[in-house]
């Protein structure tokens, strides 16, 4: 009976496995406190339910009432109230069954809210009012 030199061993190394997962976990760890979805300080109004889908877009009216837009994960830009219609429609040009999130300080007068959200309604934009999550006492 022949036998041979290399016998195959059956058993597997986890020790490089190990060593992938923790650069992984460092390198998701790193790169997530870089991402900063509002950088825009707003507080935003305690609300009782949050949405679950991610906006596309996003129009914030901070306590000054300084307008801002931003498309997917790009930066905030400043605007003015009268150049949301066009952003909004370039927007949807790109992707066109989008839906904005409006943040608005709780400062915010309700006659600036109901502007933005009748330019969605007359250009049939899916509007989101976001808010925070009520304290936990």
């Amino acid at each position: 009976m022949l036998k041979r030199k290399n016998k195959i061993k059956p058993e597997f190394s986890m020790s490089s496995m190990t060593d992938i997962i923790f650069l992984l976990l460092i390198f998701f760890m790193i790169t997530s406190t870089m991402v900063t979805p509002n950088a825009i300080k707003v507080l935003l109004p305690q609300g009782s339910t949050q949405t679950q889908a991610s906006p596309m877009a996003r129009v914030i009216i901070d306590k000054d009432l300084n307008y801002y837009a931003a498309f997917g994960a790009d930066d905030e830009m400043p605007v003015y109230f009268h150049e949301i219609t066009v952003f909004l429609k370039e927007c949807q040009a790109q992707e066109p069954d989008i839906y904005v999130a409006l943040y608005a300080d709780e400062s915010v007068p309700y006659k600036e809210i109901v502007k933005v959200l009748n330019v969605a309604n007359e250009n049939h934009f899916k509007m989101v009012l976001a808010t925070r999550r009520p304290d936990k006492q």
